[in-house]
């Protein structure tokens, strides 16, 4: 904070005003953990999109800015944590991989879960302050 500008006192008008200027975004972090640590989150999601549009993991890696290696590892703990598969060989080897449908499925309902909390916290955030926010998505 700015040492020479004394910030208004909390419930006042003044601070109402101030705040009301702002136009804040939604960031919500959501991932699903158990024992063996986190096994899907947001960036595992993106990565299995990556994958669906790319047909190749190692394409996918590189769009997301990670190594084959990271993505890959990424990819076999989440199948070692729910004991199925999330990607298959789309035919011989140099034909790259696609989504199971387990793997579809899992993208799906992880993305269904995650819009719906982050529609309920902008609404929550929306009784709480005076602003207006947007989700992340929108421009």
């Amino acid at each position: 904070m700015n040492k020479n500008i004394d910030p208004p006192e909390l419930g006042s008008t003044a601070a109402l005003v101030q705040m009301d200027t702002h136009n804040p975004t939604i960031r919500l972090h959501l991932w699903l953990e158990g024992g063996e640590g986190v096994f899907f989150g947001y960036g595992r999601l993106l990565l299995l999109d990556k994958i669906e549009t790319c047909g190749s993991l190692k394409k996918a890696s590189e769009e997301l800015g990670m190594s084959y290696r990271a993505a890959w590892g990424k990819i076999k703990q989440t199948e070692h944590v729910l004991g199925f598969q999330l990607m298959e060989r789309a035919g011989s080897r140099r034909s790259g991989y696609r989504l199971t449908e387990a793997g579809r499925l899992v993208r799906d309902k992880y993305l269904e879960w995650f819009n719906k909390v982050e529609q309920d916290a902008r609404a929550r955030a929306e009784e709480i302050f005076p602003w207006k926010s947007k989700s992340f998505g929108e421009s």
